[in-house]
């Protein structure tokens, strides 16, 4: 009903929740934010390698279950800087091709580690 959901291809969580965690069909994915997994570092504090970076991990995490970015059925970003917006949505779009989930984008106060920015993911099983 309820399984966590671990890879070492992304960051490992640093508090009391999981990468993610399935129920049924859907997958729910912690926030991702632009740490490494190989170095556990914060890239470069630039919005497009950040942006990357935290594709990529989310990509990792949906690939440990067999699923891909086209399994994305919902994203929420948040971003330090609503003023990035454009270019975040540039490099969101390389990642997603055509695919286009439902999306919500927030401008917070701060990030953890002060990244520039996070995305969380809803995912389903076709």
């Amino acid at each position: 009903m309820f399984k966590k959901i671990e890879t070492n291809q992304a960051p490992k969580a640093i508090g009391p929740y999981s990468q993610g965690v399935e129920v049924g069909n859907f997958l729910f994915l912690s926030g991702q934010i632009p740490v490494n997994p190989e170095t556990n570092e914060v890239v470069e504090k630039d919005i497009v390698a950040q942006t990357n970076q935290v594709m990529k991990n989310i990509s990792a995490i949906l690939e440990s279950e067999g699923l891909t970015l086209n399994n994305i059925v919902k994203t929420t970003i948040f971003l330090a800087d609503m003023e990035q917006f454009a270019t975040v949505n540039e490099e969101y779009a390389k990642h997603l091709g055509d695919h286009r989930p439902a999306r919500s984008t927030i401008e917070v106060s701060r990030l953890p580690k002060d990244v520039l920015i996070e995305i969380e993911v809803i995912a389903a099983r076709a």
